[in-house]
């Protein structure tokens, strides 16, 4: 196996969670195998002046990237939350055109696929980043294939993760590729943590669009769904609240919210049906009901195709109980104009 040395790229306003999950999770590894085979961790930088984390604490690289010229078995850049809007860092890029693709992978936490992106090193291949920054991530680098819902994802050498303790998920499955399973669960329980999560990350992205104007035909229909949500919504009941033609009302919600009648009234459900099995212990059946599904199971089905996880696994992951990973995958395609 031998000594893996890994080398997480950090900048000012990185996320502090992004570079000490994944150093915790090497940290556990190495606590339980023999300095022969560990994992020697780098923290690298333009300098080594000290760094502030966007929550203020500060961060120290141990090497700059002019002595850091050499291959690293992992390189991986740590995320940030300015890091999708902020200019390109022609120190880093250059890095890691040059050192950073050397080694047996390399990637990113969370926001950092941007760092990857502004480097060319997305363009044609497969990656993901947090729930809220996918669609900036295919819009900035058409080249890629953005998965939206991935906790983490691989494509070849590449390897990146989703927003922010994903670091954590993507770090666990990089000690079970080297060093086996066991000791990547071994290390998820001393971290408290779960060795694979159920479900993409969708599970964590709130549903609904924002509520319009009241006094529109649009915003009146989202008021009364809302207060009237265990009421069946056919299209022709849209219309008649909206005041206007079933024909008309499929148009306005495709315009106003991009999303046709029958998607939005299952995400207002799906949206509610979430809050209840986070803060209440109401039985399924009655969240169900109470959501406006007719059966659980119509709950469990909207459950599995809009999240990859089922209303019991759902609430158990709001209350530290054991997933497992889904493969669900839900693609935003750069080309697509997204």
């Amino acid at each position: 196996m031998g000594k893996k040395d890994v080398a997480l790229i950090v900048h000012d306003g990185v996320q502090a969670l992004d570079v000490a999950g994944p150093l915790d999770v090497f940290a556990e590894a190495n606590a339980r195998i023999s300095t022969a085979n560990s994992y020697d961790c780098y923290l690298i930088a333009a300098e080594t002046r000290p760094l502030r984390a966007s929550n203020g604490m500060m961060m120290m690289a141990h090497l700059t990237f002019a002595q850091a010229r050499r291959a690293f078995h992992t390189v991986l850049v740590a995320g940030g939350p300015a890091l999708p809007d902020a200019p390109e860092d022609e120190a880093m890029s250059s890095w890691l055109r040059q050192w950073g693709i050397r080694g047996t992978r390399y990637g990113s936490i969370c926001t950092g696929a941007f760092a990857l992106g502004r480097a060319g090193l997305l363009d044609g291949r497969m990656a993901t980043t947090h729930w809220q920054n996918a669609g900036q991530l295919a819009a900035m680098f058409p080249a890629s294939r953005i998965e939206l819902d991935r906790i983490y994802a691989r494509d070849g050498a590449l390897v990146t993760s989703a927003g922010v303790t994903a670091g954590i998920d993507l770090a666990l499955a990089l000690v079970s590729e080297d060093f086996g399973a066991e000791l990547a669960l071994a290390c998820a329980k001393r971290l408290v943590v779960v060795a694979q999560r159920q479900g993409g990350q969708s599970q964590f992205n709130p549903l609904l669009q924002p509520r319009t104007d009241p006094e529109t035909p649009i915003g009146r229909v989202q008021a009364y769904i809302l207060e009237h949500l265990a009421e069946p919504f056919p299209v022709e009941r849209l219309a008649e609240i909206a005041g206007t033609s079933p024909r008309s009302i499929a148009r306005i919600f495709v315009k106003a919210l991009g999303t046709t009648p029958h998607e939005y009234v299952e995400s207002v459900r799906l949206d509610q049906a979430r809050n209840l099995l986070e803060g209440t212990d109401r039985a399924m059946k009655t969240v169900a009901f109470d959501c406006g599904f007719t059966t659980p199971e119509q709950m469990r089905t909207a459950f599995q195709r809009r999240l990859g996880i089922t209303p019991v696994r759902y609430r158990e992951s709001f209350r530290g109980n054991k997933l497992q990973h889904s493969t669900r995958r839900v693609g935003i395609s750069g080309r697509s104009g997204v």
